[in-house]
């Protein structure tokens, strides 16, 4: 990766991080659930529009809007208790998501084609899906230090690939789907995610050692292959970021790209007692 801007780019996300940090830590630790569902779903909804809007800004069609509110329809079913009426509701919200999208061209009346219905499921899918799992993950008993604790890990790698990429990245990861990605930064992502799930775990959860290797090498691993999706997504309509509500980071999308992998990961292995 490169410093966007150098040294000001550099400044500006660790700025946003300082004020952001505090913020989010209150929201998980101390505010009611409710704000960090609606937390979650405020960002899935961003993120969703960032998508469908750099594909319509490249001349390529989407139902945004449609995207934007199936997607938080689906992210807001993950909020249903556990002891609901309808134990997969999820599942339900998506199927009736899908089917809505599907039958868009038949309701409105336009030229048959596919590229808007299916470039609108990947957000729905992609963005509304994934990002339901972290509301699941704080559904655990200890749900609060699994989400720090996701989003930590993730970060801290992230932010260590930066920095090692920038200043000694000499091999190109993948050319092809995003130039500036080095084998050297990848290296220091996957090693600072497991050192971090050591540290944090050690703090926030009553996981065995080996748990925690693991933990770590499976978000350094995940988080990795999810920034590199959406890079692909991008690259395949030219452009470095999804916005620039975030400064020194670029859009909300880029921000969580490697969460949106990373959550369903972390929820499925804890669920799954993974390395227990």
């Amino acid at each position: 990766m490169t410093l966007t801007g150098g040294a000001t780019g550099l400044l500006k996300r660790v700025a946003t991080t300082v004020v952001l940090i505090p913020v989010f830590v209150w929201m998980v630790m101390r505010a009611p659930e409710w704000v960090f569902v609606l937390f979650v779903i405020g960002v899935g909804a961003a993120a969703t529009w960032e998508l469908a809007r750099m594909f319509e800004q490249a001349g390529v069609p989407t139902y945004g809007r449609v995207g934007v509110l199936a997607a938080v329809a689906v992210t807001a079913s993950f909020a249903t208790p556990a002891n609901a009426l309808i134990p997969a509701f999820p599942t339900v919200v998506l199927t009736v998501a899908i089917a809505a999208v599907l039958s868009l061209p038949v309701w409105l009346g336009m030229r048959p084609t596919i590229e808007p219905v299916a470039l609108t499921l990947l957000g729905v899918l992609y963005v509304g899906w994934f990002l339901g799992h972290a509301i699941l993950l704080r559904q655990f008993v200890d749900g609060a230090d699994l989400v720090l604790f996701l989003v930590g890990v993730t970060w801290i790698g992230e932010s260590a690939a930066y920095l090692v990429g920038s200043a000694l990245g000499r091999h190109k990861l993948a050319p092809v789907i995003s130039p500036n990605k080095t084998v050297e930064g990848a290296v220091a992502q996957l090693l600072a995610s497991v050192l971090a799930a050591l540290a944090l775990g050690a703090w926030l959860l009553d996981w065995q050692v080996p748990r925690l290797l693991a933990a770590g090498a499976l978000l350094g691993l995940v988080g990795q292959i999810g920034d590199l999706a959406e890079s692909v997504m991008k690259r395949s309509v030219g452009v470095k970021d999804t916005g620039g509500l975030i400064p020194g980071h670029g859009g909300v999308l880029d921000r969580v790209d490697g969460l949106l992998f990373n959550a369903p990961a972390l929820y499925y292995y804890a669920a799954l007692g993974g390395g227990a």
